[in-house]
């Protein structure tokens, strides 16, 4: 399976071909044999927009998981709300994606890192305008994979029964573990979970390598525009043509 729009959009017409409804974290009892579409939304908030676009056209609903702890967009600038707002508007559900990291001297207190993923999803519910009652693991060690934590007021997806009892297929660092076709083909589970990143996804394939080059070096560019919307005349200062 290639990463590209085309490729998932085969994906999504082979998992109605074959039986499977979409469903989401709540109303997945509601489906005789159903698929949960989930997103991590690890570096590019945009790049989220895309997808929820290209999914809203395929007829589709997910689940695009938006850390509140990141180093490359901050959930409550202006920019990041309006993506947010267009993911929702395209019919998405907004869930928190969760670092244990940035919270080392709670390692090992489960009962505390509950405490933070609810507090962290009330905040983020304040940024997207919703309420946000799901959470990801971004990065999730094995204590917490094993914890099957349960959070008042907040679905863990990484919960026993969506991590366990569902089959679990993901594309973790652009590279399905499993063959995520075939298991679709065989019919042989009853409720599938299934984890992409939108950052992967183009128009044209992109090996791993050109994936991430053209983010890094595109960032020049995202850096350039920010500061003209800050600084008069930054033409003047340094033109927009010595951008590498």
């Amino acid at each position: 399976m290639q990463f590209t729009y085309q490729s998932y959009g085969k994906l999504l017409e082979q998992l109605r071909d074959h039986g499977y409804q979409t469903a989401d974290y709540e109303s997945w009892r509601q489906k005789e044999r159903c698929v949960i579409l989930r997103h991590d939304v690890d570096n590019d908030i945009q790049k989220a927009v895309e997808m929820a676009v290209f999914e809203r056209e395929q007829g589709v609903a997910s689940t695009y998981f938006v850390l509140l702890t990141s180093n490359f967009y901050n959930a409550f600038s202006g920019e990041t709300c309006e993506a947010l707002q267009k993911i929702m508007n395209c019919g998405h559900q907004i869930g928190l994606h969760f670092d244990e990291v940035r919270y080392p001297s709670l390692a090992g207190d489960m009962e505390g890192i509950g405490k933070k993923i609810a507090e962290e999803a009330e905040l983020l519910g304040r940024a997207a305008g919703c309420r946000v009652n799901t959470v990801s693991m971004h990065r999730p060690s094995k204590e917490i994979l094993e914890a099957d934590l349960q959070i008042p007021g907040v679905i863990n997806s990484y919960g026993k029964i969506f991590f366990k009892d569902f089959k679990y297929v993901s594309d973790s660092r652009r590279r399905w573990r499993e063959p995520v076709e075939e298991i679709v083909a065989s019919e042989r589970y009853e409720r599938l979970h299934v984890l992409t990143h939108a950052f992967w996804y183009n128009r044209q394939e992109l090996d791993l390598h050109d994936s991430v080059f053209r983010y890094v070096n595109g960032g020049n560019r995202q850096r350039y525009d920010w500061l003209e919307d800050n600084i008069t005349d930054l033409e003047a200062i340094m033109p927009s043509g010595e951008i590498l």
